[in-house]
């Protein structure tokens, strides 16, 4: 019956609904193209009955819920007309190749702007760069319009649709999107989904006392409500504030502040909210960005009683913004940064949803293996975890601009015999230096004194061992710290996904303490990874004498070997028994292609049976791809310390009765 009645009522209100685009349409200027209307049409049609459903869910109790369901429809209408032609065209390719971001041609690289290039016109300098290292998915840390001093680093947005103008314009940006796509590379962009700051126009006017824009934020005028939700709300934070909700001394009211003082929460239950921030997105879309990361997907929707993360309402919500974009943009991509219990990251991922997400469990399981040189809660995480829906894909980093949490689901560590409170402790005081014979130089980052939980910050080199290293001039440990380093790169390279290169890792990037002497940052420890570059070291790329020039060629050279081959395009990831602690290892394969890849988390050499590499379909020679050497696998498989293999075992595995 319910099916009946969302159907029918879906018809019945586009039929109405649709005269409203005839008046939208006949009052731009110039003739809209008859193919691209109907294209636009057709797509409505096909998308409208599910988008109905999901409002209805969500919104379908507001006695004007039909008014909101008009004013969505015109949005997207009137966004569509205001899509330049070069995107509508780019919609068709996409539409027609749904699946381009599954290639193994995908490679991804982040940066912050102002630390990058000082600013947006001079980003396009660096495009010949990306092109070298082989980028074809560059993401911007937030470049919006925020508060002046601290501002979460970018994520506290005072106008979506404004740069910081230290950093540029919107047109900067809409040029350099464009350049960036003629080069084949798709620009990826923040889009602050939870809160926005609170010198927003829409804060401001809720702060002046406006009634509809005090419902676009959760605001109380006493602490029952606030207290009330408290009780099963967790500290985001708990370093720097306890509890959830902040005073506003000009409005008189607590309001909602899951993360900092200055970001307000938005009220997503309230249609008007949901309208106007799709309005923000396609916006966005419209200048040229092809993939938004849903910042703080988790917390959007509220309800009394629950931990106000993961709602059912708050997968509807995004389920419904990917629909209209669909309809008014198509080329978009949604990518989910949801970090939360492994089981809760997977359900932001789905075709219908988010097609991609970052990969959390992953980053935090490479280096809980460093640590430990074991690979048992690893591949068992991934052997369990790893599998998303056709047509999505992870983002793989070994670090971001944020911390290291170690996520990994407790159950999935006691069945390896590992006490998950003890071992998350010993994580923490190894990449902090606390532990006897830590070779890491991690910052902690926001302990809670309540549940003992800490985080770790530091680059990629830092953490790995090199920072360390170089201080003690010590030639042998440099030399492990970088084959630790590379040996990591290969695996984000070659697991299944996007590898995401936070740049200036590709040069061995160490950490930077210099924010500890500016008061804005050094209350938080994650600008210890996030330094304005130094374009010396970038100049040491050509001098093979340098470990920058080594970092940078070895992975110019993986990233190559990896674009070459069928088997790594998404999907296919099998982790296997290697018959050895230290090993991990996993196949890729196509129909015509088996990969096996095999990784040493130890320092000591290591050994892969012939056994279990003919379990793994290896015949008696197969190449590895990464030096171009043939291996005899009827014999062991031996790997140095923190050595890998790309191994071709694409030729049946041979039985040994033939002559």
């Amino acid at each position: 019956m319910e099916a009946d009645w969302i159907d029918h009522h879906s018809k019945k209100s586009l039929k109405r609904l649709l005269p409203r685009l005839d008046d939208i349409f006949d009052s731009r200027p110039g003739a809209v193209a008859a193919h691209r209307r109907q294209a636009f049409e057709e797509r409505l049609h096909r998308h409208w009955e599910p988008l109905f459903r999901l409002l209805v869910n969500l919104y379908g109790w507001h006695y004007d819920f039909y008014y909101h369901l008009e004013q969505i429809l015109i949005s997207t209408a009137r966004a569509w007309l205001e899509r330049p032609e070069v995107l509508k065209e780019l919609d068709v390719r996409r539409e027609e190749n749904p699946d381009w971001f599954l290639s193994q041609e995908m490679v991804g690289g982040v940066l912050y702007v102002d630390l990058f290039s000082d600013n947006l016109a001079r980003l396009s300098e660096h495009i010949p760069y990306f092109k070298q290292l082989g980028l074809t998915y560059l993401h911007l840390m937030p470049l919006f319009a925020v508060p002046h001093g601290d501002n979460d680093g970018g994520y506290a947005v005072s106008d979506y649709r404004a740069v910081n103008p230290d950093i540029g314009t919107m047109d900067q940006l809409t040029e350099l999107a464009q350049v960036l796509r003629h080069a084949g590379i798709s620009l990826v962009l923040d889009f602050v989904f939870n809160h926005t700051s609170n010198e927003h126009i829409w804060a401001r006017r809720a702060q002046a006392g406006d009634p509809d824009y005090q419902e676009y934020y959760y605001l109380f005028p006493d602490r029952e409500m606030p207290d009330r939700y408290e009780r099963t709300l967790r500290d985001i934070f708990p370093s720097l504030r306890r509890g959830c909700f902040t005073w506003h001394e000009g409005c008189q009211k607590w309001v909602w502040t899951t993360f900092n003082s200055f970001q307000w929460d938005l009220n997503y239950s309230n249609p008007d909210v949901f309208r106007s921030m799709a309005e923000e997105m396609l916006f966005l879309a419209n200048h040229g960005v092809e993939v938004l990361r849903l910042d703080a997907v988790a917390f959007i929707w509220k309800q009394l009683g629950t931990s106000c993360e993961n709602r059912p309402e708050a997968h509807m919500v995004i389920r419904a913004f990917n629909l209209i974009a669909r309809i008014a943009a198509p080329a978009l991509l949604f990518k989910s940064e949801a970090i939360v219990h492994p089981d809760e990251v997977i359900k932001y991922v789905d075709r219908h949803e988010c097609q991609l997400s970052y990969n959390p469990l992953l980053m935090a399981l490479l280096w809980e293996a460093i640590a430990t040189r074991e690979v048992k809660l690893l591949a068992r995480a991934m052997h369990n975890r790893s599998r998303l829906p056709d047509g999505c894909s992870w983002v793989n980093y070994l670090r971001c601009h944020d911390d290291i949490g170690w996520t990994f689901d407790d159950l999935d560590a006691a069945q390896v015999g590992i006490d998950p409170a003890g071992h998350r402790r010993f994580l923490n005081d190894f990449y902090t230096g606390r532990f006897p014979g830590s070779f890491a130089r991690g910052f902690p980052f926001q302990f809670n004194p309540d549940s003992g939980d800490q985080r770790v910050c530091g680059t990629l080199a830092s953490l790995a061992g090199l920072e360390k290293a170089v201080e003690e001039n010590d030639p042998q440990h440099i030399e492990t710290a970088v084959r630790r380093i590379n040996m990591l790169r290969s695996i984000i390279l070659s697991i299944g996904g996007v590898p995401l290169i936070y740049l200036g890792e590709e040069w061995g990037e160490l950490n930077d303490y210099t924010f500890l002497s500016d008061p804005t940052k050094a209350s938080d420890a994650r600008w210890i990874q996030r330094s304005k570059k130094k374009w010396q070291s970038r100049e040491k790329l050509t001098d093979p004498s340098t470990l920058e020039w080594r970092f940078f060629d070895e992975m110019f050279r993986l990233i190559k070997l990896r674009k070459s081959l069928p088997a790594f395009y998404n999907g296919g990831m099998e982790v296997i028994d290697t018959g050895n602690p230290h090993l991990f290892g996993y196949t890729r394969q196509t129909a015509d292609q088996h990969l096996l890849v095999v990784n040493n988390f130890s320092e000591p050499p290591q050994t892969m049976s012939a056994q279990a590499l003919r379990a793994c379909g290896c015949g008696r020679s197969s190449t590895n791809l990464v030096t171009g050497t043939i291996l005899d696998t009827e014999a062991a498989l031996q790997l140095g310390s923190y050595g890998f293999v790309w191994l071709d075992c694409s030729t049946p595995a041979d039985t040994g009765d033939s002559p």
